[in-house]
This record gives structure tokens, C-alpha cells and sequence, in this order.
């Protein structure tokens, strides 16, 4: 049985917040805080913050700007992180109001009705509550039937949210599925923390995986391969949960938003994924010349260059290796996926590419696709 990627569809949130806005309100926090503490600096009790740059950010990432679904509050120094005003139980919740909507696009590029959707994934990096599934509430929203549920496997989670439809459809257990990342990772900023308040956006990405049989869309993609990996790490880690409660002293200390170790990231993540790609490619007895495009996961410009350049074996030209982060950011798992729905349709059948996401975990997906 072949397994096809048949649609796919973008949700772009109503704010954006450009490098200087972040910079203006991290370095005014910077002065604020070192002439409020000027005393305890002189002595050497504290060390003194350092301002930032949006020429900093835009050369360690590629960042330029981010999209938000709330904005006030984040470049308010008294503050510094989004307010974002509480919905009752009865309406719908953020993340699933996100879904819903790119869930929609994708269902409508699959030529595909609620009716025909018998399993909904949620796959994300973080979901706003444990339970009820957000899956549960997009799939009570959209009217449709058969199962639902949430997975979290951080950046990892659309490729890997996938590779499980596929298999369900490949057993029997569902038709057609929906697999939607509603990306809402701007909330777990450290906006005081220069080396991290600038990384992430909100967004939502959405693909329809069905039998090639059923498949009607007017850009359907094989999935030649499909591969997971992970391997644990503690250099990328956020440590927010319900037991946090039981700690107050140490319920809002940093770890409990996203911190990283950036350089170990990118030396020990590299290799893995570049290895990860290239098993794959052969599995599917692709040439890498045969590739049009390499869908990457869009957390760091640098990084991106280093895995296309390494593939390819020189530097990716035209749209090879499609960036999106300068206009979005790192959008977690959502990213690949946004390259993939803003650069696939040029693509013509036999026309091979590769979706490929890293993160935390460490975790990594590749998937070799064929347009048919």
C-alpha cells in the first residue's frame, strides 16, 4: 500500500513581533535591571546583563521577525511574556482554534470532507493543557468522526506525528488522517534571556496522509521512506508541568521555560541528523542529485546550511533548501512543514524531496517523498 501526503495547509497567527521591537524591550529590561542592582554589580555579587542587537539575531539564526497569536505584554519590561486572557471551558481553546483553521486549508487542498476524516493528530511541542486532547476538541469542532489524540515529541513532532498516521493507515485502524501542529511556543520564551528571547513563533501547519488510492488532491506526494530516531539529551529542555506546584520555591525558576546549550546542540545534533538523511535517501534508492527540494527543519539558518551543504555536497542553490525562519522563526515542529506548504507546488510528478526535522529529545524524522 501506498501512503500519500495529499494536502497540506498554514495558519499565520494576527501579530508579528519584528527584531527591534524584541530588542528595544530586552535592552531596556538590560538597563533597568543592572542600574537597579548597580550596587551588587560593583561588587561583583552579580554580573551585569548585556544589551542585544537585531544584527546579533538575524546573523546567529537567520531570524528577522516572529509571528504571535498575543502580543501585549511581551515588550513591556515589567512584564515580558504574553497575557494571554483565559477562555472558559465552553469556548474554543487557542491551540485548537489554531488547528482548526489550518486543519481546514489542508482538508480543502485534499479535495476532503469532515466525513472522510476518521483520526485526527495533534502533534506539537507543547499543548496548553493535559486533557481533554486538543485532538479531541479540533475533531469535535470539525465535525469528524473515528479518533483522536496528542503527541509531543518537541521539533520532532510533525514528521513523527507522520510516520503514525501512516501506519494507522497502513493497518487498517484509519482512512484517512489529519495531522496538525498547532504551534503556540512564543509563551515559552524567556524574554530576559539574550541568548533565547528571539528564537520561537506561533504558527499552525496541517497535512492530510491517505491511500494513494483515495487521494484526489492536485499535489499528492508519495512517502518513499520514513524513519524516526531520538536519543536523550538534557541540552535542549523545558521543565513546565503540573509538578511544579508541588516546588514553589523553585515553581518559576528559568528552567521551567525553553534553555538550551546551543553549541552542543549543533555539534552533537549535526552529525545525527546528516546521517539520518543520507541512510534514508539510500533506503529509498534516491540519487541526491535526484532531490528538488530538501524540506528542513527551520530552527537556525546556520544549521540549515551546514545539513544542505553536507547532503548536497556543496551549497543548495535557488530554492533547494527553502528558508522560511526570517519571516517566521523557529516555529518547533511546524517548521519543515511550512516549507514544505509554501514550496511544493511547483513540483511535478517523479519530482523527490525530503522533510527532516531535529530537536529536543534528541529526536529526529525523515521522510523521502515522490510527487505522483
Amino acid at each position: 500500500m501506498s501512503v500519500v501526503i495529499s494536502g497540506s495547509g498554514l495558519f499565520t497567527p494576527p501579530h508579528s513581533v519584528s527584531n527591534d521591537e524584541l530588542v528595544g524591550a530586552f535592552n531596556q529590561y538590560v538597563e533597568e535591571y543592572n542600574q537597579e542592582n548597580s550596587d551588587a554589580i560593583a561588587s561583583g555579587e552579580l554580573e551585569a546583563l548585556k544589551p542585544s542587537s537585531s544584527e546579533f539575531i538575524e546573523k546567529a539564526s537567520g531570524i528577522k521577525s516572529r509571528y504571535v497569536m498575543y502580543k501585549d505584554g511581551a515588550l513591556d519590561t515589567k512584564t515580558m511574556m504574553p497575557l494571554i486572557p483565559e477562555r472558559s471551558n465552553d469556548e474554543l481553546s487557542i491551540q485548537a482554534e489554531m488547528a482548526v483553521s489550518a486543519a481546514k486549508q489542508a482538508m480543502k487542498a485534499a479535495n476532503k470532507t469532515p466525513e472522510d476524516i476518521d483520526l485526527i493528530i495533534v502533534a506539537c511541542s507543547y499543548t496548553q493543557r493535559s486533557y481533554p486532547a486538543i485532538a479531541i476538541e479540533v475533531q469535535n469542532e470539525l465535525g469528524c468522526g473515528g479518533w483522536a489524540f496528542d503527541m509531543l515529541v518537541a521539533c520532532s513532532a510533525a514528521t513523527f506525528g507522520i510516520m503514525n498516521a501512516a501506519n494507522a493507515v497502513r493497518g487498517g485502524t484509519a482512512k484517512t488522517v489529519l495531522v496538525i501542529n498547532p504551534e503556540l511556543t512564543f509563551p515559552q520564551i524567556n524574554l530576559r534571556d539574550r541568548d533565547s528571547h528571539f528564537i520561537f513563533g506561533d504558527v499552525a501547519t496541517a497535512v492530510v496522509i491517505e491511500n494513494e488510492e483515495t487521494a484526489t488532491g492536485d499535489h499528492c506526494f508519495k512517502l518513499l521512506t520514513t524513519k524516526p530516531i531520538t536519543t536523550f539529551s538534557n541540552n535542549i529542555r523545558s521543565n513546565f508541568g503540573h509538578v511544579n506546584r508541588c516546588s514553589p520555591e523553585t515553581m518559576d525558576a528559568p528552567d521551567k521555560l525553553f534553555v538550551q546549550q546551543g553549541r552542543k546542540v549543533f555539534k552533537e545534533v549535526l552529525p545525527m541528523v546528516c546521517q539520518l538523511i543520507e541512510e534514508q535517501i539510500s533506503a529509498a534508492n534516491v540519487e541526491v542529485s535526484d532531490l528538488k527540494r530538501l524540506f528542513l527543519h527551520q530552527a537556525n539558518i546556520n544549521m540549515n546550511t551546514f545539513i544542505a551543504k553536507k547532503v548536497l555536497g556543496r551549497d543548495p542553490v535557488d530554492n533547494e533548501a527553502p528558508i522560511i525562519l526570517d519571516e517566521f522563526a523557529n516555529t518547533a515542529s511546524a517548521g519543515s512543514i511550512i516549507a514544505f506548504h509554501r514550496h511544493h507546488e511547483d513540483m511535478v510528478s517523479g519530482d523527490k524531496a525530503l522533510i527532516c526535522s531535529f530537536g529536543a529529545g534528541y529526536s529526529a524524522g525523515c521522510l523521502v517523498i515522490e510527487h505522483l
